[in-house]
């Protein structure tokens, strides 16, 4: 992988509040795919995040066991990250969240192959009594994007997405969503523990030339 997670975290995960273009190398991830409202109570969005956090925390805790992973290095477990898209919808209408599609991730270290991955899942699976089975390995390339870091609550976003996309044709590029390039949120703050103003999002769209 061309993506050197240790070095390159500040540029793609750190932003400024400030729109900016970036190209994003491949990376790997441990994915759920799903639909519904993220925000429905034990509903599949919530499952799934147990399942990535089950599968994440057990690679990078095999260090302590006796399954060796070649290349293993010791590494803080990334933010959630979800990949987002509505039928009928360019971008996302947060009044219609029971729309969604989605994919929920981790980012991985780059050591982590496909055949890691199936054995962490297992693991973790036997560990915990937790069907992983919808754990997968998935590797995206966004290429040219926007993005820029969002402070308050998700409904807010459609006015930071309008500034990064003014931002976006100014430089001369257009928004470039579709089935393939999505709507990507990375959440650098636990929902759940802190206000909603204080939240921190980091938001990527596709773009290309006009």
């Amino acid at each position: 992988m061309a993506f050197d997670f240790k070095k390159e975290y500040r540029e793609f995960y750190l932003p400024k509040g400030e729109p900016a273009l970036v190209t994003v190398p491949p990376a790997p991830f441990v994915a759920v795919r799903g639909a519904g409202d993220p925000n429905e109570a034990g509903g599949a969005y919530q499952q799934a995040l147990g399942v990535l956090y089950a599968v994440a925390y057990t690679l990078k805790m095999s260090k302590k066991g006796d399954h060796r992973i070649a290349g293993y290095y010791d590494f803080v477990v990334p933010p959630l990250e979800g990949f987002w898209r509505q039928e009928g919808t360019a971008g996302v209408d947060y009044a219609r969240k029971a729309d969604f599609h989605w994919i929920s991730c981790i980012r991985l270290p780059d050591f982590v192959t496909e055949e890691e991955l199936r054995w962490a899942a297992d693991e973790a699976q036997r560990k915990k009594k937790l069907d992983c089975s919808a754990a997968e390995y998935l590797v995206v390339d966004e290429g040219l994007c926007v993005q820029l870091l969002h402070t308050g609550p998700f409904d807010d976003e459609p006015a930071s997405v309008a500034r990064m996309e003014a931002y976006a044709r100014g430089q001369g590029f257009a928004p470039d969503l579709n089935e393939r390039r999505l709507h990507h949120e990375i959440y650098l703050t636990d929902a759940r523990r802190v206000p909603p103003e204080t939240w921190r999002t980091v938001i990527r769209h596709p773009v290309r030339r006009i």
